[in-house]
């Protein structure tokens, strides 16, 4: 059962940070392939939107995040650009796409954001509170991912398609979790899934 998720409200500066992202990312977007869409009014509906919703899922204390395999900004750089409260790590190993997450964080002046051009196997982080990656891996590498990275008492926020339960079901066969499950408000059939204690199954 899927609980109903509160709407991402944002303040006008950052609705104005919002618009200079989408700025950049269509005229990047012209050189290299972040997203497949090329209008910006499309991109704000399809991955803008669909980032922010996210944003009421996030802890409140301010705890250092870090998105996995962030593309062209979502959901990593979206929620950084809205929630300024805590340190964010954006990991990504394509250099092209790194170098655009990087001028986003130069032109708008985000000192509180670091990219990291590197894979997530390999990338050297400092124990988090939160992780997120959207549209990027099964479950079961999620979690991996997620686990080598958590502090103790972290969370993991992951959007997942119609498959959500199929891939609970698999994952559940190596790991236990506590799972809290959220309906999409973009994309109809799919879920939030906001899991913490996630540990090996007999672990």
């Amino acid at each position: 059962m899927s609980a109903a998720l509160p709407p991402a409200l944002v303040s006008r500066e950052t609705a104005g940070r919002l618009d200079s992202f989408l700025e950049l990312l269509v005229r990047w977007n012209a050189r290299i392939n972040l997203v497949a869409e090329r209008d910006a009014a499309t991109i704000r509906d399809r991955h803008v939107a669909d980032s922010l919703q996210l944003l009421p899922l996030l802890p409140l204390d301010g705890t250092e995040a870090a998105d996995l395999g962030t593309g062209g900004g979502f959901p990593g750089m979206v929620l950084a650009i809205a929630d300024a409260s805590r340190p964010w790590h954006l990991v990504e190993s394509d250099r092209r796409k790194a170098a655009f997450l990087l001028s986003v964080v130069g032109e708008l002046g985000l000192s509180h954001v670091r990219v990291h051009t590197a894979r997530i196997e390999a990338v050297a982080l400092p124990p988090l509170g939160l992780v997120t990656a959207r549209a990027l891996a099964p479950l079961t590498k999620l979690l991996e991912h997620a686990t080598r990275l958590l502090r103790e008492g972290g969370i993991a926020i992951f959007p997942k398609g119609r498959t959500a339960e199929t891939e609970l079901t698999a994952a559940t066969m190596d790991w236990t979790m506590d799972i809290e499950r959220f309906a999409s408000r973009t994309e109809p059939g799919a879920t939030l899934l906001r899991l913490s204690r996630i540990r090996r199954a007999g672990s």
